[in-house]
């Protein structure tokens, strides 16, 4: 059972080491820890099918639309809201769109 675990935990230590290189320059340490998650939830399985690339640009999509208030397509960012769920982000930006601004202005 020793072995189980130790093997567990030197994998799950090389996992993380190993994204911490997907932290752009421009990252605060508070976008980054969201994002970091975000990856770490998904790369055994996205490594396993090649696709990474797809995982970090899903993981991007998902930081850009709660620090930075982007839109995108309905379906991308339905999908990342799924996969994201549950991680908590403390003092998350509020963010008004042009369509909630423009409805405000037409009652």
């Amino acid at each position: 059972m020793g072995d189980i675990l130790d093997d567990f935990v030197r994998q799950s230590r090389e996992t993380s080491d190993s994204v911490e290189h997907f932290m752009t320059i421009s990252e605060s340490d508070k976008h980054w820890q969201a994002r970091r998650e975000f990856i770490l939830r998904y790369f055994a399985e996205y490594e396993r099918r090649g696709e990474i690339e797809s995982l970090l640009g899903l993981s991007m999509v998902y930081a850009n639309h709660v620090f930075l208030g982007c839109q995108y397509n309905e379906v991308v960012l339905k999908k990342v809201k799924k996969m994201a769920e549950g991680i908590e982000i403390e003092d998350a930006p509020q963010f008004t769109t042009r369509d909630e601004i423009m409805k405000r202005s037409h009652q």
